[in-house]
């Protein structure tokens, strides 16, 4: 049998110690019903064989979504969740209409500052018993 980091698809790599990325994943456990998404911090070994398989060798400050292999990264990342989490989310995907350059400027900023005015851990979240069957 496959193991999730075999399949290359669906995986949400996020800062494990950042308070934005974490609360990204609360929220994405509350509202991704049909469980699409897996999840591994970036400090993970996980993570780093499938940005190696993905050919990233720089990683970018980023949330990073595994899809088919490839890396996502930025507002690329954030807007294919959107889609794949559909609904009334899938609003958001008006913001394809502004080009990448301005889109990525603006995660960029947030990132830059995400620290700051998020906070920060000391370290990875501890998944519960039952949101450990997700994560690599």
């Amino acid at each position: 049998m496959k193991s999730r980091v075999d399949v290359d698809t669906n995986i949400i790599l996020f800062d494990g110690v950042c308070n934005l990325c974490n609360g990204l994943v609360k929220f994405m456990f509350k509202y991704d019903k049909k469980a699409v998404f897996s999840f591994a911090s970036l400090q993970s070994e996980s993570a780093q064989i499938l940005l190696k398989k993905a050919g990233l060798t720089e990683v970018p400050d980023s949330v990073i979504v595994i899809k088919e292999g490839k890396a996502l990264v930025k507002s690329e990342a954030a807007l294919s969740i959107i889609q794949q989490l559909g609904g009334l989310f899938k609003l958001l995907l008006v913001f394809r209409l502004f080009p990448r350059s301005i889109r990525d400027r603006l995660y960029d900023e947030v990132a830059k500052h995400r620290y700051k005015w998020f906070g920060k851990k000391e370290s990875c979240m501890i998944p519960t018993k039952e949101q450990r069957k997700r994560f690599l």
